[in-house]
């Protein structure tokens, strides 16, 4: 059903209302149900987001598992059934472990991500009750205020002053102002001022509205289905792909390669297919995603213990990585209750007029309720019982104004009052009024107000200045109006830095995490506010200084600035990107309807729980308190998970590869394959079950000091060092079964099935730090998970199923030689990695 039919924008607001079978009293919850069955979720996904059916069957995705399976019911219907049987068997235990870890992180992200989902003001039986945005169905009644997200496709029933963000959709830089009037049938997008679209946000004013389509109805809906719009890939998850190209392509010449030298020396066709395919399963990475994914959710679940919520997983990589945090002042280095200091004259002298004035700006403004209208309201209240509002010009971030037209009773005229940034308002005025009440031109005391601006700025206040204009009383004002004013004075303001803030961005810096401050503030406040919070001697550079820029000089400059300072909301997101083309991973945190760019600009955006929605909505990750010492615990818990990841990698490249790689040269040689293809996928899974602890495994302090970076390169020295030095130790193996014990095929079989887990268990311990093993100390998982292993392996060629899969129980001097060979392998790699670290630091 298309709700936004063509003639749908020159109907009335009543039979709109008809048309979707609602009232303004809004669905009853009985009526809003069935909705939600008919439409489905007010989400751009059609699925669920983790199906169970699906996740399972994502296990069994890889080609290469998918021909093992064709492979194995062909050898059954050549009468090959138990061999077939047992690589079936264990392809599903594989692919179960899997998605027994997989479904139990999805399901723990989910329940984190409830704790800050978005929820709009919906009236639901007259009554105005708080729903998530994905319970939103065609018919809602929606009340909206600044910093408000749009949760579906709308048309306005109310407006007042509202003017809407609409850049997600018509690329128009500028708010835009909404009413209710109904208009011509093809009017294009962005004239349809009557109307309200998913993906965008309240700037100011407020209003209520009708939801008229939802979910990929939604204008922007039918954009992502012709875009299939995705997040953008992190650099982490470019480098995993990178990571699983590089095995992908040296596991195919290895398998053709192989295949085609068993089938040259005569091995039998069939098994030697199922020998390479089982290779290929042991080269290839599939526990990767698994493994990630359980280490994120691990990691994000560690991370909301310490008040930090992901909303994108990936982001955890990024967030450890990060180096630079790009942050604003207020309620992130200051206290973010703004108090009021006094209102003041164009001299300094305070000025009960200028308080009387300014708070008649803040009590009559319905736009979004700054902490600034707080602090003017709480200092002191006056009578306006006999002044009525006529009209207002909301605020914006261009003009940096906001003005109201007042009327007082039985006089012949009204006035509008205006406040705003100091230079903002100075540039609207012609006229002053001095402290005696004469009036005179601005251009005279201009030097008296720069004067006092600059030393209550050098005190560290916030200067607003307040100015008025008179209008008929029947007059209406827009922002071409805001002209020809009178100067009446300014208001200051101050916000002390938070108790702790010099100790918080200490251990920040002792992370190598250089903060970076943002704000609106003049340089005189930033540079006040940067002494206070630690910063001695701060680089400053200003919006105005940006503007004279190219864009390639910010790039060369940002990285020795301190504080951005008079900055404008659009410069945000050119400071984020010249950060990051300087090779900086920069994290930005914002919680204003004026961050959302440079928080989707930054590699990590970062917002508060009490943030506008469409800061929300932006941020990768969202802080339960607006502390920096909440940040920092966050910092190190994403450090730890990317550690843990790359534990998983350096364990890919090394005893898998080596083993492998052994078992393929061993077969050129040997007279029989060195392993059978069940004994191939049964060493991989073994091999597997520890490496699934990894994400809860202790992570040493020089990972956790310094931010870490993907770096493909290392990796590749990593798989070769380590793959030879496995397959020395794999080699000296061969030699000893053959040439020592002289073994049969089935003793050689399960001597090296047991040395070759055994070794590959045993490894992990080396290879997951960068210390000697046995001054790193493990989890308590990994360690389980390792004993237990070794403790099977040792069990299985005695066990009933021993003759099945294969193998043979063996003498004492056979698992003798075996630890002999795992105890040298353990030292040889404790010794390559000592000296692979030390070249590599060279």
């Amino acid at each position: 059903m298309d709700l936004f039919s063509k003639d749908f924008w020159s109907k009335t607001s009543g039979s709109v209302l008809q048309d979707l079978k609602t009232c303004t009293a809004g669905l009853s919850q009985e009526e809003a149900a069935l909705r939600l069955k008919q439409f489905g979720p007010n989400t751009l996904k059609k699925e669920a987001r983790h199906n169970s059916l699906s996740l399972f069957l994502d296990q069994f995705k890889s080609p290469i598992i998918i021909i093992l399976i064709c492979a194995a019911i062909l050898s059954i219907a050549l009468g090959d059934s138990s061999d077939a049987i047992i690589i079936m068997v264990i392809v599903f235990v594989s692919g179960f472990l899997g998605f027994w870890q997989e479904k139990g992180a999805a399901g723990a992200v989910e329940s984190l991500l409830e704790t800050v989902e978005t929820k709009a003001d919906v009236l639901r039986g007259g009554k105005q009750v708080q729903i998530p945005v994905d319970e939103i169905v065609p018919g809602d009644i929606i009340k909206l205020h600044a910093g408000k997200g749009i949760p579906g496709d709308c048309r306005i029933l109310e407006s007042r002053d509202l003017f809407v963000n609409e850049a997600a959709l018509t690329g128009e830089t500028f708010p835009v102002e909404k009413d209710t009037e109904s208009h011509a049938i093809d009017a294009p997008l962005a004239a349809r001022s009557n109307s309200l679209f998913m993906g965008t946000h309240v700037m100011s004013g407020k209003g209520m509205a009708v939801v008229a389509a939802t979910a990929l109805n939604t204008e922007f809906g039918k954009i992502s289905k012709r875009l299939k719009l995705r997040p953008a890939e992190t650099e982490f998850e470019r480098g995993i792909k990178k990571f699983g190209y590089l095995l992908m392509e040296v596991t195919l010449v290895l398998v053709v390669l192989i295949f085609a030298f068993n089938v040259y020396f005569a091995k039998p066709i069939l098994d030697s297919f199922l020998f390479s395919l089982a290779l290929a399963v042991g080269l290839t990475p599939q526990l990767l995603p698994v493994i990630i994914s359980v280490n994120l959710a691990n990691g994000a679940k560690r991370m909301a213990q310490h008040k930090v919520i992901v909303r994108r997983l990936s982001s955890i990589e990024n967030f450890g990585s990060m180096n630079v945090l790009c942050s604003d002042k207020t309620g992130t280095l200051t206290d973010g209750t703004v108090r009021l200091k006094g209102a003041y004259d164009i001299y300094g002298e305070e000025s009960e007029d200028v308080l009387h004035q300014a708070y008649m700006n803040s009590y009559f403004e319905t736009g979004f309720i700054s902490p600034i209208d707080e602090a003017i309201r709480g200092m002191e209240s006056f009578d306006v019982s006999d002044f009525t509002k006529t009209d207002e010009v909301p605020y914006d971030f261009i003009r940096k104004r906001l003005s109201v037209l007042v009327r007082r009773e039985k006089e012949s005229h009204s006035m509008m009052i205006t406040k705003g940034a100091l230079s903002n308002i100075l540039d609207s005025c012609t006229k002053a009024v001095t402290s005696d009440g004469s009036v005179v031109n601005v251009a005279d005391v201009v030097n008296d107000v720069q004067a006092k601006f600059e030393e209550f700025s050098g005190q560290g206040f916030r200067i607003l200045g307040v100015s008025k204009r008179e209008f008929p009383v029947d007059a209406e004002i827009n922002k071409d109006d805001e002209v020809d004013m009178t100067f009446i004075g300014f208001l200051a303001f101050w916000d002390p830095p938070k108790e702790g803030i010099v100790e918080n961005i200490a251990k920040l810096k002792a992370l190598g995490v250089s903060l970076k401050v943002i704000t609106g503030d003049n340089r005189h406040i930033a540079a006040k506010v940067g002494h206070e919070i630690g910063l001695t001697e701060p680089v400053i550079l200003t919006g105005a200084e940006i503007n004279q820029m190219r864009d390639e000089a910010l790039v060369q400059r940002v990285r020795g600035v301190n504080i951005f300072a008079e900055i404008e909301p659009n410069q945000k997101e050119d400071i984020v990107l010249a950060l990051k083309q300087a090779g900086e991973v920069v994290g930005y945190m914002g919680d204003g309807i004026n961050d959302a760019s440079a928080l989707r600009a930054a590699d990590v955006g970062i917002s508060v729980d009490s943030a506008v929605d469409v800061a929300k909505e932006t941020a990768d990750i969202v802080l339960l308190e607006k502390d920096l010492g909440v940040l920092e615990h966050g910092v190190i818990e994403g450090r730890k998970t990317f550690a843990n990841t790359l534990k998983y990698v350096f364990m890919a490249t090394s005893a898998n590869f080596g083993n492998m790689f052994s078992m393929a040269g061993a077969s050129l040689f040997l007279p029989f394959l060195p392993l059978l293809p069940k004994q191939v996928l049964l060493t991989n899974l073994f091999t597997d079950l520890p490496e699934m602890t990894i994400a809860t495994d202790n992570v040493d302090q020089s990972n956790i000091d310094r931010p870490k970076r993907w770096d493909i390169k290392f990796i590749k020295k990593f798989m070769i060092v380590f793959g030879i030095v496995s397959s020395v130790f794999d080699f000296m193996t061969f030699g000893v079964l053959l040439y020592i014990l002289d073994a049969s095929p089935e003793e050689f079989r399960t001597g090296w099935f047991l040395e070759s887990i055994v070794s590959a268990t045993m490894i992990v311990l080396v290879i997951r730090t960068r210390l000697p093993f046995y001054k790193s100390k493990p989890g308590k998982y990994l360690v389980r998970a390792t004993l237990a292993v070794i403790a099977l392996v040792h069990v299985l060629p005695y066990s009933p199923i021993a003759p099945i899969l294969g193998f043979k129980p063996l003498p004492v001097s056979f698992l003798v030689a075996m630890w002999i060979i795992v105890a040298l392998y353990v030292v040889g790699a404790e010794y390559a990695k000592k000296l692979f670290y030390r070249n590599i630091s060279e």
